[in-house]
């Protein structure tokens, strides 16, 4: 599987802590295993998926898109869960 990352993805992770990074990369494992993990969002994010899941303690979502033609995992954002809510 081809793994992206967008330029937007590799900023937040160059800001996190050694502890956040470990658990960021369990989270990426598991996607890398089960692309569908995600929930797809809705509306004018449909393209996106989000996986919940808790970095230090905090939850934290992963946005992420899946071409299963290509298998091909783009990494797009990284936020709390306010982020990616769509009205």
């Amino acid at each position: 599987m081809l793994v992206l990352q967008t330029p937007t993805f590799k900023k937040a992770v160059k800001k996190l802590h050694a502890n956040q990074k470990n658990d960021l990369d369990k989270a990426i494992k598991s996607l890398i295993k089960e692309p569908l993990l995600g929930e797809q969002k809705k509306g004018d994010l449909s393209f996106l998926r989000v996986h919940k899941f808790k970095m230090a303690k905090q939850l934290t979502l992963p946005g992420y898109s899946y071409q299963e033609d290509k298998v091909i995992l783009e990494l797009i954002a990284l936020a709390s869960h306010e982020i990616f809510t769509v009205k």
